[in-house]
């Protein structure tokens, strides 16, 4: 149900909610139940009911949160935040001046908001830009074609390459014709099967081709739809292998170089490339925290990358997981609440690179591993949430099921398997409960890593209902009495 509030209600209201708060923590912190768990040899010895009506007594709570963030005096702020930053500075590739602008301003913004400990950990990234770049089809017709080089590529010698092309869909047909590739472009045209399938030809294409001797490689862009747009993204090449110029083109060119292959029409094609890798650039990730009450050297972490690829405006990938990331303290702290747990709130470097920024900051704080109980990471869009995805032991997944139960003003209370993001896999594969947004990935990929990716694939309601899922759990996650129990 939608509230509607005259402007000074609003704030009678949130006042009215602080001072609950303010009493609702300090009967936690009296009853007789709280402080640390009893725990005999490392097991917590409290029952699951127990848990659950720990749980359920956060329902409040979780109301007070979705009601300011979607329905109240905060709604569409998500969006707003990420408009500015997105048309102020655009595009925010590793090694940029525009990614080191972005910091900077998020640094300040994070400041200025009231957060604590807001503070910017230094890391190196990759430097790499992509330079002027042209294909032009020269048989059986002329034809220009949109491409975007792939990260990390090398261009073409001075004057470009013209070579013949060969079309073929997939890996094993390409060793199959492995004779006919030498001195030609590889063009592949894989079908779209999911992004984890198919994005293997995006990052592994250059290398096979180059393996039988083909000077370039030209991928279809891994994308759920296209209207005849490249789709970019990183690739990786391999010591021992030639490294040979690749970018990806769009599916319906891929589709045509097929079609006309298969009538045994050749095709030349010219390709050129001006990329180019620089000596590792400095860059930081961003942190700022809400300091727990209780326990504060235990962490719930909640993040999203601040980077993108170098084309559109990074709105989506992974503006509005960055966004509703700072959002969801935002809510907590106006609501005049304070985990017992510190929420730390982290917004990587160099994430489209390969988790860089996050790699080292894993290396800088895992010492303290133990003291992690959850790390969170947005960054498969932020439309309407179905749900969260979670990786963790059964028991934390129960406890997890509970939490979401909180959410059902939204009716979003699903738990999928498979929590993961680039940026936290870090953690989860050391054993942290790892949780990130299930959403609506057809949406998802036909934007991503094109021009596409802008202020426009943005709703402001969806991103009020993701802020107020996303602050629900780390909120409720941060102040129960204790950690969610690993493996």
């Amino acid at each position: 149900m939608t509230y509607l509030y005259h402007p000074k209600e609003k704030n009678k209201q949130l006042g009215a909610m602080k001072f609950f708060f303010f009493m609702f923590g300090v009967i936690h912190l009296l009853s007789p139940s709280s402080g640390k768990a009893i725990y005999e040899n490392g097991i917590s010895q409290r029952t699951f009911q127990e848990i659950q009506k720990e749980v359920a007594s956060y329902e409040d709570v979780a109301k007070a949160i979705i009601n300011l963030a979607v329905y109240g005096k905060y709604q569409n702020r998500s969006y707003e935040r990420l408009a500015l930053l997105a048309d102020t500075v655009g595009p925010r590739l590793s090694g940029s001046k525009n990614l080191e602008k972005a910091i900077q301003i998020m640094y300040q913004n994070l400041q200025q908001d009231g957060l604590e400990n807001v503070h910017l950990e230094p890391v190196k990234i990759p430097h790499w830009e992509r330079g002027e770049e042209s294909a032009v089809m020269l048989l059986p017709r002329i034809h220009k074609m949109a491409i975007l080089g792939l990260g990390s590529s090398v261009g073409t010698p001075s004057g470009g390459i013209t070579a013949e092309v060969l079309v073929v869909t997939s890996f094993d047909e390409l060793q199959r014709r492995a004779s006919e590739a030498k001195g030609k472009i590889v063009v592949y045209n894989q079908p779209y099967t999911s992004y984890g399938i198919t994005v293997q030809y995006r990052t592994q294409g250059a290398v096979e081709a180059a393996k039988v001797g083909a000077v370039a490689s030209l991928i279809r862009s891994v994308a759920s739809f296209s209207i005849y747009s490249p789709h970019t993204g990183i690739q990786k090449y391999q010591d021992g292998v030639p490294k040979i110029p690749t970018a990806c083109i769009t599916v319906e060119d891929a589709e045509m170089m097929s079609r006309m292959a298969s009538r045994g029409n050749k095709i030349v094609v010219h390709l050129e490339m001006g990329a180019k890798t620089y000596p590792d650039a400095d860059s930081f990730n961003t942190v700022a925290e809400i300091t727990g009450s209780k326990y504060p050297e235990q962490v719930v972490l909640v993040s999203g990358h601040l980077d993108s690829w170098d084309v559109g405006q990074g709105a989506m990938d992974d503006g509005g997981g960055a966004f509703i990331s700072w959002e969801a303290l935002s809510l907590v702290k106006d609501l005049g609440l304070r985990p017992k747990r510190t929420l730390r709130l982290v917004l990587w470097t160099a994430e489209e690179q390969g988790g860089i920024g996050a790699s080292q900051y894993y290396e800088q704080h895992k010492v303290n591993i133990s003291n992690y109980s959850l790390v969170m990471e947005s960054d498969s869009g932020t439309f309407l949430p179905m749900g969260l995805e979670f990786t963790g032991s059964d028991k934390a997944r129960a406890i997890m099921k509970e939490v979401m139960s909180l959410l059902q003003p939204l009716n979003i209370t699903n738990v999928f398997s498979d929590g993961e993001g680039t940026d936290i896999n870090f953690w989860i594969q050391a054993g942290v409960p790892g949780a990130s947004l299930r959403d609506d990935l057809y949406k998802y990929f036909s934007f991503h890593h094109s021009h596409g990716d802008t202020m426009t694939v943005m709703d402001p309601k969806q991103m009020n209902v993701a802020a107020a899922v996303w602050a629900v759990v780390a909120y409720v996650v941060a102040d129960m009495e204790e950690m969610l129990p690993r493996s």
